[in-house]
């Protein structure tokens, strides 16, 4: 409880803003121009995440933005928990990061759709946790062969898995963690709406389906 009133409201606010604008720095766009490969907005679902930068035909370009994405919701919960030895700075500053990256203000609040940062968080925050939902997004991937409801699937069980006993490794997941995973869930549903739309009228496409 005590560290959930550690730092100052002031601090936190920082910190808030810190992890918000460290989030919104839209990697896929930029890695794209950069590389020549265009805009990526302007390429298949539109989106600014991995996925669709794949779309690009540049497997180096979707794995660098995967990886980016990932790390600065990571990086953003790990240098604020570190600075202020708090576990609710760190989840301020990661759950400002993740709405940093779906609503990015260098790009008029249209970002991307948040699974791979959702995953750094998880990592982050308690990495027996990002390991076993990253697990429940490869088996759903497998049984079902759809990307986004995999999502769905591992996001919606994250936070029960982080409500499980993990003090065997040391790592007891807290109610700011619990926190920030329920507040990112619930935002990748939102995100995901037209995705919803399309799995129950069966229009989804399935893992490595070749477009018409």
């Amino acid at each position: 409880m005590q560290d959930l009133v550690g730092p100052a409201v002031g601090t936190l606010a920082l910190v808030a803003l810190g992890g918000y604008l460290l989030g919104s720095i839209p990697f896929g766009v930029v890695i794209t121009r950069a590389a020549g490969a265009g805009d990526v907005r302007n390429i298949g679902s539109g989106n600014i995440g991995a996925t669709n930068v794949l779309r690009t035909g540049r497997k180096d370009l979707a794995l660098a933005t995967l990886l980016l994405d990932a790390g600065k919701g990571a990086v953003a919960l790990l240098i604020a928990r570190a600075l202020f030895d708090s576990q609710a700075a760190g989840a301020i500053a990661g759950g400002a990061a993740f709405l940093g990256h779906l609503f990015p203000v260098w790009l008029k609040f249209k970002g991307g759709k948040g699974v791979a940062t959702f995953y750094g968080l998880l990592l982050a925050a308690a990495w027996p946790l990002g390991l076993m939902a990253g697990a429940v997004w490869l088996i759903s991937a497998f049984a079902f062969r759809y990307s986004s409801l995999a999502a769905l699937i591992s996001s919606a069980t994250a936070p029960l898995l982080a409500l499980l006993p993990l003090a065997a490794v040391g790592l007891p997941v807290d109610m700011p963690i619990l926190a920030l995973t329920v507040f990112a869930a619930v935002l990748i549903w939102i995100r995901h709406h037209e995705n919803i739309a399309r799995l129950l009228k069966g229009e989804e496409p399935r893992i490595g389906a070749k477009k018409a």
